[in-house]
């Protein structure tokens, strides 16, 4: 299964050995590294995003969920922290802000899989990508990617890119709001200017941001200018401008030397999709017993998968989670004896989760 990231991958660092590898560390991927440390296997985890929490925290952060069991309430935020606490005894590794892009199988079984940054030989994969890898939405604009890691930007750069320069941020939610606050307010290093450009004068962030926003245009330290980007201006190879139509079909020529575009994201699923691993309509397909997919050893989980009767809800996904470390168990050790045990009453559970000492019920 060859692909471009094998052109890209670092050759000179040493790939990193593991029973399981889980992609996603959305709700689903975070209890399957749950349900993996309970039967005794560490796991690896890798996202594209920058932080845990995928679609609960990309999409909708402070809004309520309320089909959590043992949860009547929570929001994306609050069940993420919650699953990161539930899943801290089994010091799980996370790779943020990677994607998977190279999957070969090895000739002992194993799988050697590789990001731009690193690599993985795992003997179990774990697919929780739910609806795909959320990439930032792009701004398509003739020649605008030639200047991608150098001038332009889908996530805030780093203190030495911003020091001293004309950063235009382009976006009207609320982690373009935040960015562009962020960027006004740092102490050192600074920008030299900062402006927001958003299609219209009404953006959507929290009522706390929107204020701190205004009190940075009335005092000057943020600039905002209604209109989309339309064309871009270069100079000795740089990006020097930026065309700004306005609402009142005006032109404007915008100095630049950084632009932050945040227009939001959208998953895609990207090169799962050939790894020639079976799939109905664009999901993965799995034996609900197991969910394992077509290949040994590798399992999907989460919205990424389709068996009959498949229901999109993270409760289900959390069951599928449970079922597919079962399965990793017994297919990493054969002879294991395969007792079921419970949290409540094993004392092996209880030393992986770190419980220090076991207290029986009262007696009746």
């Amino acid at each position: 299964m060859e692909s471009e990231a094998r052109q890209s991958m670092q050759s000179d660092l040493p790939p990193i050995h593991t029973d399981a590898l889980v992609i996603g560390a959305g709700p689903v991927g975070l209890f399957q590294v749950f349900q993996l440390g309970l039967q005794g296997i560490h796991a690896q985890v890798v996202d594209v995003l920058d932080q845990a929490g995928g679609q609960c925290i990309e999409l909708y952060p402070d809004k309520p969920i309320y089909d959590i069991p043992g949860l009547p309430y929570s929001t994306g935020r609050d069940l993420t922290q919650r699953l990161l606490e539930q899943v801290a005894p089994f010091q799980p590794a996370f790779h943020f802000k990677q994607q998977v892009g190279q999957l070969d199988r090895q000739p002992d079984g194993r799988w050697l899989v590789a990001t731009p940054k690193q690599q993985f030989l795992t003997r179990t994969l774990f697919i929780a990508a739910g609806v795909g890898a959320f990439v930032p939405k792009e701004l398509r604009l003739d020649g605008l990617p030639a200047f991608a890691d150098t001038q332009l930007f889908y996530r805030l750069p780093n203190d030495a890119q911003i020091k001293g320069r004309q950063v235009v941020v382009l976006g009207g939610e609320e982690t373009a709001v935040d960015c562009a606050i962020a960027l006004a307010t740092a102490e050192s290093p600074s920008a030299a200017s900062v402006t927001l450009v958003h299609r219209r004068d009404v953006l959507q962030a929290r009522p706390d941001a929107l204020e701190k926003l205004a009190q940075l245009r009335a005092s000057g330290r943020i600039a905002f200018i209604a209109g989309q980007i339309t064309g871009i201006e270069t100079r000795g190879g740089r990006l020097v401008a930026v065309k700004v139509t306005t609402p009142e079909d005006q032109t404007l020529s915008l100095p630049v030397d950084v632009l932050l575009v945040n227009q939001g994201i959208s998953p895609k699923l990207g090169p799962i999709a050939d790894w020639g691993l079976a799939m109905a309509r664009k999901q993965l397909s799995v034996d609900p017993a197991t969910f394992a997919t077509s290949e040994t050893g590798i399992y999907a989980v989460g919205d990424i998968n389709s068996y009959p009767g498949k229901k999109k809800l993270i409760v289900c996904g959390f069951h599928e989670a449970t079922l597919a470390a079962f399965a990793a168990a017994s297919y990493l050790d054969p002879h294991a004896s395969g007792v079921l045990q419970y949290t409540t009453s094993s004392a092996l559970l209880q030393q992986r989760l770190g419980v220090k000492e076991i207290t029986s019920p009262p007696a009746g």
